[in-house]
């Protein structure tokens, strides 16, 4: 069996993921979701890595309180690192059943501390704190604690709410001060745009000559963006594209290692396993890899190592050999592979596209006339990459009830530049896990349920545009007795 190159627990999902750099190792503490019912808390779990590919889980990080305790939900926060060498763990604590002055379940910061390199962590209750006046007592949330460098100060951002002002635009990112991790105040808000309901999991860092805030909308898009200024001071201003990615990937944060920064986050699972279910909350954790483009924005991507991982070729026959031009004016025109593809492979496609072109694109799991597939199509003329598939639903049992009335799945829809010229695609799919990435600026994260397999196509609609390369890469066919039963991502915890 070949290891998948994404984790996820064999008894859980993962949640938020809290990453820490040390000594080049990654330590991945995630919130481990287990689905139960009745639920039996939230604790913090602990996974890490040196190569980005395979995990080590090292089970229970911290421990969840128990019914009574204010912490049976530990929820995300953050860790950091003394002068003196303590470690330093921030999270969040809520129990349904202990409920501020409005009647919701309070939300409290919490703090534990580690002298022995993070292999065991004690609690300090008597440093919890509440949300001060003017922010709602029920939303107050994943602490991001980091060191002013500029005047040796401690600095905790929080996701808050202002407690008056339209329901939908409360949302601001509280800021708290300290001299000793210990004894907190509060300070003016670090960033406060009164916009969406809240600013999950924010977090702040520099790199250059730019300073980047990032979070996670919690609205109705639940996507995760950042924003980028000259100071942590501010003004912080909206790039182009201010998002990571789409809908599937959230609560993403970051760790930088040698000078590259990766972001943590996790795909959502869908309600029943199906294409048309509902989004999840929490799911198996994805690594993308951030890049610097020259005016200080943003470029993600999949990092070297998950690339490198993919090392044999598969043999991927078409009618036409490649380079292959497709050309249909005013039609559409398809290549499929002769082969169906297997469940886990690396794809990358060049791709000329002449100017005027509609649509073109790469289908994945396709049947071998290209008519079911699932549909990674670039649109030019609109400025957007989406996932489409056919069929989208169960059509009706009358002719023109053929489902066709949503065009696509609009939460996993990316803008992009898609300029006539060369443009590359990317493509990781893992069972039932798919991330694309286009010209290594833009991913596009889903998952693909009710399609196991099928062939590889290419396909262009309204216009041309030629293939002049196309790869795909598998992983060795070997098992790997060494690694932990858990880094096996399983369908059904």
């Amino acid at each position: 069996m070949v290891p998948s190159v994404f984790f996820q627990p064999a008894d859980g999902w993962v949640g938020d993921v809290i990453p820490f750099e040390q000594d080049g190792e990654f330590w991945l503490f995630y919130l481990h979701e287990r689905r139960a019912s009745p639920k039996s808390g939230m604790p913090w779990h602990l996974v890490t890595t040196r190569d980005l590919v395979t995990f080590t889980d090292r089970g229970v990080a911290l421990e969840q309180g128990t019914g009574d305790d204010i912490d049976f939900n530990a929820y995300t926060g953050s860790v950091v690192l003394d002068r003196e060498g303590v470690h330093h763990l921030f999270y969040t604590g809520q129990n349904p059943s202990r409920l501020g002055a409005d009647g919701l379940p309070l939300q409290l910061v919490m703090h534990a501390t580690s002298t022995d390199g993070m292999r065991t962590w004690v609690r300090r209750p008597e440093h919890t704190f509440g949300a001060p006046d003017g922010y709602e007592t029920a939303d107050w949330r994943d602490p991001f604690v980091f060191q002013d460098e500029r005047t040796g100060q401690w600095q905790m951002l929080v996701a808050a709410r202002h407690r008056t002002g339209p329901e939908r635009r409360r949302g601001v990112i509280a800021r708290c001060v300290s001299q000793d991790l210990a004894s907190w105040s509060p300070a003016e808000p670090f960033w406060d745009p009164r916009r969406y309901i809240t600013h999950e999991c924010p977090e702040v860092f520099a790199w250059g000559d730019w300073w980047y805030l990032v979070y996670s909308e919690f609205s109705e898009s639940f996507a995760t963006r950042y924003r980028m200024a000259k100071s942590p001071d501010g003004p912080w201003l909206v790039p182009q594209r201010d998002t990571l990615d789409g809908r599937a990937f959230y609560a993403a944060k970051s760790a930088e290692r040698d000078g590259r920064r990766f972001f943590f986050g996790w795909i959502a699972s869908k309600e029943g396993e199906s294409d048309g279910g509902a989004w999840q909350w929490a799911g198996t954790m994805s690594v993308l890899e951030a890049r610097q483009n020259p005016d200080g924005t943003l470029a993600f991507a999949l990092a070297d190592e998950l690339v490198a991982s993919f090392d044999t070729d598969v043999d991927v026959a078409f009618d036409a050999a490649v380079p292959a031009a497709l050309e249909a004016p005013d039609g559409y025109a398809v290549l499929t592979s002769r082969q169906d593809l297997p469940s886990q492979f690396y794809a990358v496609a060049r791709l000329q596209i002449d100017g005027g072109t509609t649509e073109c694109g790469l289908l994945l799991r396709s049947s071998e006339d290209g008519d079911r597939s699932y549909v990674v199509r670039l649109e030019p003329k609109r400025g957007r990459m989406v996932l489409d598939r056919w069929p989208r639903t169960a059509p009706g049992r009358e002719q023109w009830q053929i489902a066709g009335d949503v065009p696509f799945e609009i939460e996993v829809e990316r803008p992009a530049d898609l300029s006539a010229g060369e443009h590359t695609l990317e493509i990781v799919v893992d069972g039932d896990l798919c991330v694309v990435v286009l010209d290594r600026q833009v991913t596009l994260s889903t998952r693909l349920y009710d399609h196991p397999k099928g062939r590889l196509g290419v396909f262009v609609g309204e216009g041309a545009a030629t293939v002049r390369s196309l790869q795909v890469r598998h992983r060795a066919q070997q098992s790997n007795p060494a690694a932990p039963v858990s880094s096996q991502r399983r369908r059904r915890p």
